[in-house]
């Protein structure tokens, strides 16, 4: 690779990002940098200007005057910190909040643009070599596994496995509404009645936010439990999320006393198919199905937890 490699490339994803800035109305009425100030507030409630600033890089006066632009808009309101009375901690407004909201919203619309343009099974190389350009130009620490945190959900945090993986699914693949309804009634057939002993919700929490989750719930048929709505925010991918959500509910499925882990998943998920496999479930049938607006083929996984009758 060569200098000229790189400025190409530098060339080709700028013209990217502007394409999706059609308009110049993406970040409206913020700049980019202000946007990126909103985001991390509104993803981690109780930052310290000192946090904040070493995280974006920013220069601590220009940073300054940008929160100074914030608190007089009634964006913003700083305290004292309740980690270190000398530092000042940030926090956002309700108004605040509902600007980071439509700020994300419109990215989250024009990045689901983009990836509307992209064939389903390229979508996967794509995440792959995104992640690979982090690693190279990253600063050296790679975020792994032992940066995760497993944890039961926070309230609101059912509804957050609903949005994202109506988003996700959505953006990733073009599944419609049908999909979000479908995980909808799963989350609230949970949140309704559920024996903690032997079902469960894992949020996957990285930074202080929830990048990942998966569930554990009864199967209809006698002695078995079904894995269900395993999910990874793209950003956290590669980093053995999947992995460790997939491991729990294994441990956790075998602890309860379960004969079985069963699970029903779709062949364009090559990324969760080898997932499940690397953790020893194995396909037993398959059949073609049209759901969530698409053509697809629907799979039953099974992995045996203990012998019958043993």
């Amino acid at each position: 690779m060569t200098v000229q490699d790189v400025r190409a490339f530098n060339r080709f994803y700028t013209g990217v990002i502007g394409a999706l800035d059609y308009g110049r109305h993406l970040y409206a009425p913020y700049t980019l940098t202000e946007s990126r100030v909103l985001y991390e507030l509104a993803h981690a409630p109780h930052l310290d200007a000192a946090d904040l600033r070493t995280s974006l890089g920013l220069d601590a006066g220009y940073l300054s005057r940008i929160l100074n632009r914030f608190e007089a808009a009634g964006l913003v309101e700083r305290g004292v910190s309740e980690r270190d009375t000398r530092r000042r901690r940030i926090t956002l407004t309700a108004s605040g909040r509902e600007a980071a909201a439509m700020l994300d919203e419109r990215a989250r619309d024009s990045v689901g643009a983009l990836l509307g343009g992209v064939a389903p099974g390229d979508r996967a190389r794509l995440v792959e070599a995104m992640g690979t350009i982090r690693d190279v130009l990253g600063d050296g620490r790679r975020e792994g596994a032992e940066d995760i945190v497993l944890r039961q959900p926070r309230t609101g945090e059912l509804g957050w496995i609903v949005q994202r993986n109506a988003v996700l699914y959505a953006a990733e693949y073009g599944w419609d509404a049908e999909y979000e309804g479908l995980v909808a009634r799963i989350v609230a057939d949970f949140a309704q009645e559920h024996d903690p002993r032997t079902e469960r919700v894992w949020i996957a929490e990285a930074d202080g936010r929830p990048v990942g989750c998966v569930m554990c719930v009864r199967d209809d048929a006698p002695g078995a439990a079904r894995l269900r709505l395993l999910l990874v925010e793209p950003g956290a991918r590669g980093r053995g999320v999947g992995d460790r959500l997939v491991g729990a509910v294994v441990d956790f499925a075998r602890e309860a006393g379960y004969r079985e882990l069963v699970l029903w998943t779709n062949d364009v998920l090559s990324s969760a198919r080898r997932l499940y496999r690397r953790h020893g479930f194995v396909l037993v049938g398959e059949r073609p199905h049209h759901s969530f607006g698409k053509d697809l083929v629907g799979q039953d996984w099974r992995l045996a937890l203990r012998e019958a009758g043993g």
